[in-house]
Protein backbone atom coordinates (compact mmCIF):
# COMPACT_ATOMS: atom_id res chain seq x y z
CA UNK A 1 0.00 0.00 0.00
CA UNK A 2 1.25 3.64 -0.95
CA UNK A 3 2.24 5.82 1.97
CA UNK A 4 -0.21 8.44 2.40
CA UNK A 5 1.03 12.25 3.55
CA UNK A 6 -0.64 15.47 4.39
CA UNK A 7 0.46 18.95 4.42
CA UNK A 8 -0.48 22.58 4.45
CA UNK A 9 0.49 25.00 1.46
CA UNK A 10 0.49 28.58 3.50
CA UNK A 11 -0.02 31.33 0.98
CA UNK A 12 0.30 34.88 1.53
CA UNK A 13 -0.70 38.24 -0.39
CA UNK A 14 2.81 40.35 -1.60
CA UNK A 15 0.71 42.90 -3.49
CA UNK A 16 -1.27 41.99 -6.03
CA UNK A 17 0.50 38.56 -6.22
CA UNK A 18 0.45 35.84 -4.59
CA UNK A 19 3.50 33.75 -2.45
CA UNK A 20 3.79 30.47 -1.12
CA UNK A 21 5.90 28.91 1.10
CA UNK A 22 7.67 25.88 0.51
CA UNK A 23 10.67 23.61 2.43
CA UNK A 24 13.65 22.02 1.44
CA UNK A 25 14.14 18.41 2.52
CA UNK A 26 17.26 18.05 5.34
CA UNK A 27 19.79 15.50 5.03
CA UNK A 28 22.77 14.76 2.74
CA UNK A 29 20.38 13.17 -0.03
CA UNK A 30 18.57 16.35 -0.66
CA UNK A 31 21.41 18.84 0.15
CA UNK A 32 22.68 19.35 -3.47
CA UNK A 33 19.18 19.27 -5.21
CA UNK A 34 17.04 22.39 -5.90
CA UNK A 35 14.37 22.69 -8.67
CA UNK A 36 11.42 19.87 -8.40
CA UNK A 37 12.87 19.42 -4.73
CA UNK A 38 10.84 21.51 -2.59
CA UNK A 39 7.58 20.23 -1.25
CA UNK A 40 5.04 21.92 0.87
CA UNK A 41 5.36 21.37 4.91
CA UNK A 42 4.10 17.67 4.78
CA UNK A 43 4.36 14.13 7.19
CA UNK A 44 3.04 11.06 6.95
CA UNK A 45 -0.12 10.25 8.23
CA UNK A 46 -0.26 8.06 11.10
CA UNK A 47 -2.58 4.92 11.40
CA UNK A 48 -5.92 6.37 12.13
CA UNK A 49 -4.58 9.87 12.07
CA UNK A 50 -7.32 11.96 10.85
CA UNK A 51 -5.25 13.40 7.22
CA UNK A 52 -6.15 17.06 8.05
CA UNK A 53 -5.08 16.92 11.73
CA UNK A 54 -1.42 15.01 10.44
CA UNK A 55 -1.42 18.33 8.03
CA UNK A 56 -1.52 20.65 10.97
CA UNK A 57 1.01 18.30 13.14
CA UNK A 58 3.44 18.45 10.28
CA UNK A 59 3.41 22.44 9.67
CA UNK A 60 4.45 22.99 13.11
CA UNK A 61 6.51 19.84 13.53
CA UNK A 62 8.85 21.17 10.42
CA UNK A 63 8.73 24.79 10.56
CA UNK A 64 9.00 24.86 14.57
CA UNK A 65 6.35 27.71 14.85
CA UNK A 66 2.85 26.78 16.18
CA UNK A 67 -0.13 27.81 13.88
CA UNK A 68 -3.75 28.18 14.62
CA UNK A 69 -6.49 27.88 11.83
CA UNK A 70 -10.15 27.92 11.85
CA UNK A 71 -11.53 25.03 10.03
CA UNK A 72 -13.63 27.73 7.76
CA UNK A 73 -10.03 29.31 7.26
CA UNK A 74 -8.25 25.96 5.60
CA UNK A 75 -9.04 25.27 1.57
CA UNK A 76 -9.04 21.20 0.92
CA UNK A 77 -6.99 21.21 -2.19
CA UNK A 78 -7.53 17.34 -2.93
CA UNK A 79 -4.77 14.61 -3.56
CA UNK A 80 -1.93 14.11 -5.37
CA UNK A 81 0.29 10.83 -6.57
CA UNK A 82 3.46 11.42 -6.61
CA UNK A 83 5.98 9.25 -8.95
CA UNK A 84 6.98 7.00 -6.53
CA UNK A 85 3.47 6.03 -5.41
CA UNK A 86 2.72 8.22 -2.19
CA UNK A 87 -0.53 9.97 -1.79
CA UNK A 88 -0.27 13.77 -0.57
CA UNK A 89 -3.29 15.41 0.62
CA UNK A 90 -3.37 19.27 1.09
CA UNK A 91 -5.32 21.78 2.61
CA UNK A 92 -4.42 25.97 2.09
CA UNK A 93 -4.31 28.64 4.61
CA UNK A 94 -3.57 32.17 4.62
CA UNK A 95 -0.92 32.86 6.85
CA UNK A 96 2.56 34.28 7.49
CA UNK A 97 5.58 32.71 8.45
CA UNK A 98 9.43 33.82 8.83
CA UNK A 99 12.20 31.65 7.04
CA UNK A 100 14.27 32.89 9.71
CA UNK A 101 12.43 31.82 12.65
CA UNK A 102 12.80 27.59 10.86
CA UNK A 103 13.56 25.20 13.68
CA UNK A 104 13.15 21.74 12.40
CA UNK A 105 12.40 18.59 13.91
CA UNK A 106 15.51 15.99 12.78
CA UNK A 107 15.74 12.50 11.93
CA UNK A 108 18.66 10.07 12.72
CA UNK A 109 20.27 7.91 9.49
CA UNK A 110 23.78 6.10 8.87
CA UNK A 111 26.01 8.79 7.57
CA UNK A 112 28.36 8.63 5.76
CA UNK A 113 26.49 5.26 4.98
CA UNK A 114 28.03 1.87 5.64
CA UNK A 115 30.36 3.91 8.29
CA UNK A 116 28.06 2.60 11.34
CA UNK A 117 28.08 6.36 12.49
CA UNK A 118 24.58 7.68 13.16
CA UNK A 119 24.45 11.34 12.20
CA UNK A 120 21.23 13.16 12.83
CA UNK A 121 19.39 15.91 10.20
CA UNK A 122 16.82 18.48 10.22
CA UNK A 123 13.68 16.71 8.68
CA UNK A 124 13.54 20.54 6.78
CA UNK A 125 17.15 22.60 5.91
CA UNK A 126 15.30 25.50 4.19
CA UNK A 127 11.70 27.11 3.74
CA UNK A 128 11.29 30.27 1.62
CA UNK A 129 8.46 32.47 0.33
CA UNK A 130 8.07 31.82 -3.76
CA UNK A 131 5.90 33.27 -6.28
CA UNK A 132 3.62 31.05 -8.19
CA UNK A 133 5.80 30.99 -11.48
CA UNK A 134 8.96 30.29 -9.36
CA UNK A 135 7.10 27.93 -6.87
CA UNK A 136 6.31 26.07 -9.87
CA UNK A 137 9.92 25.28 -10.75
CA UNK A 138 10.74 24.40 -7.05
CA UNK A 139 7.87 22.05 -6.09
CA UNK A 140 7.99 18.13 -6.91
CA UNK A 141 6.48 17.95 -9.81
CA UNK A 142 2.98 15.95 -8.74
CA UNK A 143 2.47 18.83 -6.25
CA UNK A 144 2.53 21.32 -8.53
CA UNK A 145 -1.07 20.09 -9.12
CA UNK A 146 -1.86 22.36 -5.74
CA UNK A 147 -0.32 25.51 -6.73
CA UNK A 148 -3.03 25.09 -9.88
CA UNK A 149 -6.06 24.56 -7.11
CA UNK A 150 -5.12 27.22 -5.27
CA UNK A 151 -8.14 29.69 -5.05
CA UNK A 152 -7.80 33.03 -2.96
CA UNK A 153 -10.89 34.56 -1.55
Amino acid sequence: MAATSAGILLFRRAGEALEVLLVHPGGPYWSKKDLGAWSIPKGLVEEGEEPLRCALRELEEELGSPFSFAAEELDELGSVRQKAGKVVHCWAAEGDFDPTTLRSNTFSIEWPPRSGAEREFPEVDRAEWFGLDEARRKIIAAQAEFLDRLKVR
